[in-house]
């Protein structure tokens, strides 16, 4: 597992392609340099180790998928950036 952090620092696991809470909640898969839910709807763009969402990109959707489940983790959280876009839509 490797850590991924929204605009504001919000520490998420990357597993397998795979986006995590600190809770353990499926957040969203990662598909080249974008993430979806798993209602198959945008949830952000990677921009380094970073996660932000950009309103040019909301209208695209991929395929539904059932969310799996995962131990949650103790990644500390980091400072905000002033990358271009906004904190993503996702629970924490």
């Amino acid at each position: 597992m490797s850590a991924i952090y929204t605009k504001k620092g919000i520490a998420l696991n990357l597993s397998d392609g795979d986006l995590f809470s600190r809770s353990g909640r499926h957040v969203g898969r990662v598909r080249g340099d974008k993430a979806y839910g798993p209602d198959g709807r945008y949830v952000g763009t990677l921009v380094g180790n970073r996660l932000v969402y950009r309103s040019k990109d909301s209208a695209e959707k991929k395929s539904a998928y059932s969310p799996r489940s995962s131990n949650g983790h103790s990644t500390a959280n980091q400072p905000a950036t002033a990358i271009s876009g906004e904190e993503p839509p996702i629970p924490h």
